[in-house]
Order: C-alpha cells, then sequence, then structure tokens
C-alpha cells in the first residue's frame, strides 16, 4: 500500500471522524429532517456539477429509475433520516459506534444476498464485533431505560442496518455503475422528497437559516 493511498484513508478517517461532532452540533440548531434534506440536496448539486466538468452523463436510462428510486429511498429515509433523528438523544461518539455496527450486518446479508458465504474467518470477526459493540453498551445496559436516549439508541443500530442493506443493495444492483452518477440520485431524489416533507412539519425559522455562523456549519457538515 502505497502513501497516497494511506494519506487517503487517513484523511476520509479524519473528515469522517470529524462530522460527528458538526453534526450534533448543528442539530441544536437546525430541524433534523431540515437539515439532512438540505445536506443530501447540496451535496447532489455538488456531485452533478462534478459530473458535469468531467463531460460524463447525469440522467439515468428508463429502466434504471426504479432501482434508483428504492436505493434512494433506503438511503435517505432508512440511514441518513433514522441516524439524524437519533442523533438529537445520542452523545455524538457512541452515535458514530453504533451506526458502524453496519459491517456486522453486511457480513450477514452478504452471505445471503451477494453469495458472499460466512466462513469461519468472517464469523470470528463478527462475533468479535459485536462482542465489542456489547463491551462499550456493557454499563449501559445495567441502566436501561426506556426513555429518548434508549430509543435513540435502537434507531442508530437500525440506521447500521439500513446503511448494510443499501450496500448490498447497491453492489447487488450497481456494481458497475458509474459511481458519483449513482451518488447523485440515491441522494437527490430521497433528499428532495424528505425536504418537502420537512417544509409541511418543521418549522422553517430564516433568522436561523439565514445566520453567517449557521450556513457555515450546513456546508462544512455538507
Amino acid at each position: 500500500m502505497n502513501i497516497r493511498v494511506v494519506s487517503a484513508i487517513a484523511l476520509l478517517c479524519l473528515v469522517w471522524g470529524s462530522l460527528w461532532g458538526l453534526v450534533k452540533h448543528s442539530l441544536q440548531v437546525f430541524p433534523a429532517f431540515l437539515f439532512i434534506s438540505t445536506r443530501l440536496i447540496l451535496a447532489a448539486l455538488t456531485l452533478m456539477l462534478v459530473q458535469r466538468i468531467l463531460k460524463k452523463s447525469i440522467l439515468p436510462q428508463p429502466a434504471e429509475w426504479k432501482p434508483l428510486v428504492i436505493l434512494s429511498m433506503l438511503i435517505c429515509f432508512g440511514f441518513y433520516a433514522t441516524q439524524t433523528f437519533a442523533m438529537q438523544f445520542v452523545d455524538s461518539g457512541l452515535s458514530a459506534v453504533l451506526v458502524f455496527t453496519m459491517p456486522i450486518f453486511i457480513g450477514v446479508l452478504a452471505h445471503y444476498f451477494l453469495n458472499e458465504r460466512l466462513n469461519q474467518q468472517k464469523v470470528i470477526g463478527l462475533v468479535l464485533g459485536a462482542l465489542g459493540l456489547i463491551a462499550i453498551l456493557w454499563p449501559q445496559l445495567h441502566h436501561v431505560h426506556l426513555n429518548m436516549s434508549l430509543l435513540g439508541q435502537v434507531l442508530l443500530i437500525g440506521s447500521g442496518f439500513f446503511w448494510a442493506l443499501s450496500t448490498v443493495f447497491i453492489k447487488k444492483n450497481f456494481a458497475s455503475y458509474d459511481k458519483i452518477k449513482l451518488t447523485i440520485w440515491q441522494l437527490l431524489l430521497g433528499g428532495s422528497l424528505m425536504f418537502i416533507m420537512a417544509l409541511c412539519f418543521e418549522p422553517v425559522d430564516a433568522q436561523v437559516w439565514l445566520n453567517p455562523l449557521n450556513e457555515s456549519a450546513l456546508f462544512d457538515v455538507c
């Protein structure tokens, strides 16, 4: 593995890791679903510009719309919306741990849907991962209370499941598809629907959205 690959992985970990705290902070300012839908739409439009600069096609073929819609609902509502809503009630560090149950789920789902058989090595890895998760949660398991924090933790694990399900769906249906084009539509379709729904059910305070500091936080997260 060369230095460029290592540097890219390190940068990805740094950016991805820093997002959790920034998202948690932003949720103290913005309504959850307006926040996440705006993120998704802005990210999709940015990638659309990149795709245009690369002079690659943007519009899917007619037969591609159905699987794209299914994928978009899985990733936008099952993963992003669920995760963002739940983070209002759970610390950012614990949120990250719970969402990253995804590899455990994906190992099981890939066994059944991608014919990637669970061998002894994979099973040991999944068991160790599950034990690690239990070890992290063990202090809280002694004091379980039916409150929003518990609901948030359950939803975060659920978002990890939908993240895994989306990943398996992509590998099964879009293995050779243009990845930028795929990301554009999986974010834009679900993000647009969520934005419309959020406008109907969440408060919109113009002063919050037009505050330069809040806008900066939103664009940093995007």
